[in-house]
Formats: structure tokens, C-alpha cells, sequence
């Protein structure tokens, strides 16, 4: 299974965001910056963070992004589903009038994943990260 690269991106761009300090501001050429992405196409998938409400932006000069407060520790599903949707990643492709048993497999299978993807927190990995810092 595979997500698009914008999920790649925003998984990247909120970690950096919940290590960094609550009050301050992320600018998009900062984040851009450290992911090696065109700020532009950045701006889009954190349009749609914000639209979520995991982040928050401030506009001018010395603007930017941080984390939500309402909810400063998102799991890693929420963000997914904030870029890729919530559709099923499997759909059947035939005509079955009982249900197509290939799909009851692959969304059981779905469901376990999107159940362990909800338990993972991003601080998680943020105590990880400063646990190897030291």
C-alpha cells in the first residue's frame, strides 16, 4: 500500500512542529527548507493541515505555522486522513450480489491498520527523537 507523497510530507512537517517550542512560528520556507520541497506545493498540504485544524497559521512578515492548540498531539491517521481522505484504500472490482468476499478481507485489514495508525501519537516519536538527541 502506498500514500501519495503529500502524506510523506505533512507525517515530516507536523513531527517538526510538535518538537518545536508551542508559541513559535514555522515559516512554509522553513519547512519547505528542511524537506526539500517547493514552498508553493508545501503551502497546498499545509492548507489542508490547517483546514483540520491540527495547525494553526498567522500571515505578515513574521508569520507562520504551529501547532494546533485544540490539538497539539495528532495521530498519525488523523493527518492521513486530512491529506488522503477517508476512502477505502480497496474497492472491488466485480459484481457481487453477496458482497465480495476479497473486499471483506482487505478493509478488516484496513481496519487494523487505521486502528494502530490512530493509536500512534506524533509525541511519540518526538521523545524518541530527543531520547537520541542526548
Amino acid at each position: 500500500m502506498k500514500y501519495s507523497k503529500a502524506t510523506n510530507y505533512a507525517l515530516h512537517t507536523m513531527l517538526h512542529l510538535v518538537i518545536t517550542e508551542p508559541e513559535q512560528l514555522v515559516s512554509v520556507h522553513q519547512l519547505a527548507d528542511l524537506q526539500k520541497v517547493s514552498p508553493t506545493y508545501l503551502s497546498k498540504i499545509l492548507t489542508k493541515l490547517v483546514k483540520a485544524g491540527m495547525i494553526e497559521s498567522t500571515s505578515g512578515a513574521n508569520g507562520g505555522y504551529r501547532l494546533s492548540r485544540k490539538n497539539s498531539d495528532p495521530s498519525f491517521l488523523e493527518i492521513i486522513h486530512a491529506i488522503e481522505g477517508q476512502a477505502s484504500l480497496f474497492e472491488c472490482s466485480q459484481n457481487h450480489n453477496e458482497g465480495c468476499l476479497i473486499q471483506q478481507v482487505m478493509i478488516h485489514a484496513e481496519e487494523q491498520m487505521e486502528n494502530y495508525l490512530s493509536n500512534k501519537k506524533m509525541s511519540e516519536l518526538a521523545a524518541q527523537m530527543k531520547a537520541y538527541q542526548r
